[in-house]
């Protein structure tokens, strides 16, 4: 039965609303982490959004929202190189997407498996949530009694809920733990007052900045796995194959432009939602033109004024306690990713590469060329890729389907 064919307007509009509340507190949990304005994030989601469906022929039930991979760069960059600089930082990413879209376009998917196997891409995943983890642990202490509340909320929902609740337990724990904080008094509503009810974003002009762009690009090789894996998921949930059609060169390239145009006003890059896509499979709708509902949804949540003051209010200890669940989660998906591709770690090989990129990492090891510096994830990525193809491989040193496949 085909649901995408039984819904009037008036329900794919419900529906539509509905997917965008699943992906609205990952969406603007971002910005608040990053100083960024949670407003300007759901415009860029909504447009960027609306951009790939164009790139991809309308044809592809993709929500693009906020991505967590960038939120340790984007704090460390702002650091080092100012928002303006970092901005443009954030518009280069795109052009790695761009670049990636041509390769698979060239050379199909085979030189990207190459290029960025699982003993790579997983503890580069570990690095995004272990990078964070003692902010998240400092903001909760502002009030772990707060901090506390949202994190059992969190691990509650993701663990017992059911339907379409059990998809946002992050943004069920943001609820209550806002709620305790309004019954202790713990909220200033004096900006939420102050705000206008209609208004424009806050939209950020880049300023260049080599040094961002260098610090930045290498971090977009996790979202733009993770990418590939996401059109998969999706073509599996809707019965079609994207990967042919439109293609994957498309779907990265309409991701890639999504990211540079959030970058170009101030917003953070923009990812494919599995949220969204776990929302499909519960409502069994696939339908494109709901994800555009979404779309324009957020972008008209993104001009009411008082909604993005209301997000501004949050405590910080609240989303601290979320973010204690949520980069613990990230890094744990890291692990998994090597555990599910079947990563060989009594590999010398495979070793040194997994112990290289996340001591490099966690250890904030710095190259440094002239005025351009590059640290972080990006830095890890970037020695994990090099080692990845100048490390010769043995037969003890094949990934363990390989060597199955052999047998």
């Amino acid at each position: 039965m085909d649901n995408n064919k039984q819904l009037s307007p008036a329900l794919k509009t419900v529906v539509g609303v509905q997917f965008l509340f699943v992906a609205f507190g990952a969406t603007v949990l971002v910005p608040l982490l990053v100083g960024l304005d949670p407003s300007t994030a759901l415009f860029t989601a909504g447009i960027g959004t609306l951009i790939f469906h164009l790139v991809t022929k309308g044809i592809v039930p993709i929500f693009l929202g906020s991505s967590f991979a960038f939120i340790a760069p984007i704090v460390k960059a702002t650091e080092l190189y100012g928002l303006g600089g970092t901005l443009s930082g954030l518009v280069a990413v795109g052009l790695v997407y761009f670049m990636m879209s041509a390769l698979v376009k060239w050379q199909g998917l085979n030189l990207i498996k190459r290029l960025f196997p699982p003993v790579v891409i997983g503890p580069v995943i570990m690095l995004i949530g272990l990078s964070l983890a003692g902010t998240g642990v400092n903001m909760a202490s502002e009030d772990w009694l707060l901090a506390i509340i949202a994190l059992i909320t969190a691990i509650v929902v993701s663990m017992f809920a059911k339907g379409l609740l059990k998809l946002i337990p992050i943004f069920a724990g943001i609820i209550v733990g806002y709620i305790a904080a309004m019954l202790f008094g713990k909220i200033d509503f004096s900006g939420v007052a102050a705000a206008p009810w209609l208004g424009w974003p806050q939209f950020v002009k880049p300023e260049f900045s080599w040094g961002a762009i260098f610090f930045m690009i290498p971090v977009a090789i996790a979202p733009v796995i993770e990418h590939v894996g996401d059109v998969y998921a999706v073509s599996q949930v809707a019965g079609k194959d994207f990967v042919k059609k439109p293609g994957l060169h498309r779907t990265m390239l309409g991701d890639g432009i999504a990211c540079c145009i959030s970058g170009f006003i101030g917003g953070p890059p923009v990812t494919t939602y599995s949220e969204v896509t776990g929302a499909m499979v519960l409502t069994k709708v696939t339908d494109p033109v709901v994800i555009r509902i979404a779309a324009i949804t957020g972008i008209v949540f993104s001009m009411v004024g008082k909604i993005s003051a209301l997000l501004k209010s949050i405590p910080g200890s609240v989303l601290g306690g979320i973010m204690l669940l949520l980069f613990g989660m990230i890094a744990a998906t890291g692990v998994n990713n090597m555990v599910q591709n079947r990563t060989d770690m009594s590999n010398t090989r495979n070793l040194i590469i997994v112990s290289l990129i996340l001591t490099t990492g966690i250890g904030g090891a710095v190259l440094q060329i002239g005025s351009i510096s590059m640290t972080g994830i990006g830095l890890s990525a970037l020695v994990g890729i090099v080692l990845n193809l100048i490390l010769p491989k043995t037969k003890e040193t094949e990934p363990l389907d390989e060597a199955t496949d052999k047998e």
